[in-house]
């Protein structure tokens, strides 16, 4: 083996035709599953987009490194249905610009976090993670309530995922910035106009508590508080049968 090695790597035409080799045999194994992504991905016809607001706080998610110690794919194994619900789908991620699935948990699994907790819990999280978790060490996030969330480019930003494929209508672009800021006001006309363009169950609520201003906090609850909750497809389905795994 050493022998046959050290022929190739002495021949340079050799080497380069084994290197193309190689490497197109890993390039066809990582793009055949495409070819059949229509008959793999589950259909959720009740999926929908992420608001202005949920997009907005996903931004804020990626900004400070959240997702360098929580993922967001629940395996199918046991252990992990058990501690964080129904295993991650296909469909759920199919708006995600880029993909926040990750590999790493210093902390929980974020998948199914939405719902699980309080606005005023997440605030309080935020703030000073070790008031609700004592053992946690995760690093506090108070500014977030002090800094009002920046609105003027998010039509820009809903365009873009637009040309990516998800599917947001002119009217959703058109009124992104109002959107944004009805969701986080729901004693204002603007918060009618979030249920009619995102559905009558979105969360429309002031989400850390302040009245006042949309702040970078409320982007990132509304984020949080959506994740896992965009399609229920994962919960109509079976999660584990416990006795084929016995």
């Amino acid at each position: 083996m050493f022998n046959f090695h050290y022929r190739l790597e002495r021949n340079s035409i050799r080497f380069a035709i084994a290197v193309v080799i190689v490497a197109s045999i890993g390039g066809f194994v990582e793009i055949a599953p495409l070819f059949t992504i229509d008959e793999t991905v589950e259909a959720a016809p009740d999926m929908r987009v992420y608001t202005p607001l949920e997009l907005a706080g996903r931004d804020i998610y990626m900004r400070e490194g959240c997702y360098a110690c929580h993922s967001q794919m629940i395996r199918s194994l046991r252990d992990e249905v058990e501690r964080y619900g129904p295993y991650s789908l296909a469909a759920e991620s199919q708006y995600d610009h880029p993909m926040l699935w990750g590999s790493k948990r210093t902390g929980p699994d974020l998948a199914r976090i939405g719902g699980k907790y309080s606005d005023h819990w997440h605030v309080v999280h935020m703030n000073n993670p070790r008031d609700v978790v004592p053992e946690s060490i995760m690093p506090q996030y108070s500014w977030l309530a002090k800094n009002e969330l920046k609105r003027r480019d998010l039509a820009l930003h809903l365009r873009t995922q637009q040309k990516l494929g998800v599917p947001y209508t002119d009217e959703m672009v058109e009124n992104a910035i109002m959107d944004a800021y009805g969701q986080a006001m729901p004693d204002t006309d603007a918060a009618d106009g979030v249920l009619e363009r995102y559905g009558e169950t979105t969360n429309v609520r002031t989400f850390d508590g302040d009245p006042t201003k949309v702040t970078e906090l409320d982007a990132l609850i509304a984020y949080l508080q959506i994740l896992g909750r965009l399609t229920d497809v994962a919960h109509q389905n079976p999660v584990l049968k416990m006795e084929d795994s016995e």
